[in-house]
Order: C-alpha cells, then structure tokens, then sequence
C-alpha cells in the first residue's frame, strides 16, 4: 500500500515571537517494511536556519530557527510511504519471558545491546510494582514472550477507556493507571511501564493510523490520526509491535515515524519561543492510499 501523508500543526499566537528554536521528528523512517519515496517540510515564516540531523535512535529530525516576529507558525510535513502488506511477522515459538528478562544484561550482541538501553526508567516512564502486579496476570510462570505480550495488549485495550478529556502529554502512566482512561500516547507508556517492571525491554513508537469512515459516509479530509503504540524486544525474532489502543498488530495501516524511550524523545514539533505569551495549537493528519 502507497501513502500519501500531510501533516499540518498551527500554532497562533497572542503576542508577536520575536525568535524560535525548533525541532520537527516528522519524517518516516526507513525500514524493511516500509519506505520513504519522497519527504519534505514546509515551514512558515521562513527559518533564517534549518539543519537536518539524524539522532541517537536513528530518527530523522529538522533543527530549525525563525528569526523574525510573527503571531503563527505553520509546519506542514508532506511524504509518500509505500508499506509492504501484511508487513507483520509474528513468531510462533519463544523462550519463556523470564529467560528473555534473565538473559538480557548478558546479552552482548549489537541487537542485545541495543535494545538493553530500553529496559530502563526513562524520564516520563518509570518501573513500579502496581505496573508489575498488572502485568504479572498476562505474564505467567513459564509463558513465551509473545503470547503474553499479547495477552497483556488485549487486557490495556479492554480495561482502559480512550478519552482525550482527561489527560494531556504530560500525564504521567501513575495517574491513567489509577483513571484507567486516556489515548493512544497514555497507553503506550502503560504497557511499556508494565514491560520494563518486568525487566524486559521495550520502546515507544510513533507515527500514523489510517482510519476508516463508516459504511456510506465519505472519507474526511485531515480526520486521520498521529499515533503511538510500543514495541517489545523478542530475542531472534527481534522487536515485536503492538498497538494497545486498538487491540492489533500493527501491519500496512501503521506508518512509523519516530521510535524512543517515551515521549519525550519522538514529539512531533518541540521548541522555545521568545514572547508570543498564550498560543493555541491546530493539529491536522491525512492519510490517504494512492496506489499499491
């Protein structure tokens, strides 16, 4: 499947901004299961700067710099994505979960090591025993990572209620687990929280889901979502996705952006500004198949 993506996010501004210091994690990845065709970032006002970097984690990031007043700021991030089908390999036999936790600090490969740093606190994540004691009823003695992986998936999607009233991106997983509610970004840093209790490793995704209109109604234009969901590291068979506010495996309707720690690593559009008092912010993401 071929995507085209337009993601737009407005700021407006009370007062003018004198100067801005941005950073934009808004382009694809490139991966085996889907690749970039073309990417681009328009910005306005024009950034006096713009430098493209790639960070620790491999995402692709735009630093940029506005250096003349202005009340907006509009970035619109345009890409084309073509996403094998059925992308997703879900492996049918693994070690028990206690071995994978066990066999983690000793594990000295590239991949060992690399997917070690992700079995630690991180600054808006952190391991605590009621994440433990939740997880612990999909995690049973003796059970293969990837069954209770998604057993533990299936349990967030049905005993947590998405509602985007209650939380916002700095809510920690201590409070959406005691309100059981929350979005995509709240349950991804739930189960996360959940794995890394039980010493495993486990990372935070971002990117984008195609929506479906209902049966008879037309597609909405800028009705699509930016998302999040986790991955899970499997030793042989590597990281295993899944997407605890919709209860799958993440396949060729998942478009990954950007992947880290939590959050904090992967937002979308983050900066300082000097002035501009109160904004407000308009998000704006479609998704639409043009080919296969």
């Amino acid at each position: 499947m071929i995507y085209k993506i337009v993601h737009r996010t407005t700021y407006k501004y009370k007062y003018p901004v004198s100067v801005g210091n941005h950073v934009a994690c808004l382009r694809p990845r490139l991966l085996q299961q889907h690749q970039s065709a073309q990417s681009e970032l328009l910005i306005h006002p024009q950034p006096a700067t713009r430098t493209d970097r790639i960070d620790y984690f491999g995402n692709l990031l735009c630093f940029f710099t506005i250096q003349e007043p202005h009340k907006e700021l509009v970035v619109e991030a345009r890409s084309e994505v073509k996403i094998e089908k059925n992308s997703a390999r879900w492996p049918q036999q693994s070690l028990p979960w206690e071995e994978t936790a066990l066999s983690l600090p000793g594990d000295h490969s590239p991949a060992g090591l690399k997917a070690y740093q992700f079995a630690f606190e991180s600054p808006r994540i952190r391991a605590r025993p009621e994440f433990a004691d939740y997880a612990l009823q999909s995690f049973t003695p003796g059970r293969p990572l990837p069954e209770a992986l998604l057993d533990l998936t299936a349990r967030i999607h049905s005993d947590f209620r998405f509602d985007s009233k209650v939380t916002n991106v700095r809510t920690p997983p201590e409070e959406v687990f005691r309100k059981r509610r929350g979005v995509c970004q709240d349950f991804a840093h739930v189960q996360i929280a959940c794995l890394r209790s039980l010493n495993l490793a486990a990372r935070y995704v971002s990117g984008y889901l195609r929506t479906t209109p209902p049966p008879g109604k037309p597609r909405l234009v800028g009705a699509d979502a930016s998302h999040a969901w986790v991955s899970a590291y499997c030793p042989v068979s590597g990281w295993l996705d899944v997407d605890p506010t919709n209860n799958v495996v993440p396949s060729d309707g998942h478009v990954t952006l950007a992947w880290g720690r939590d959050y904090s690593d992967v937002s979308p559009l983050r900066g300082l500004v000097l002035g501009g008092g109160t904004n407000t912010l308009k998000v704006a993401v479609d998704m639409e198949p043009i080919g296969t």
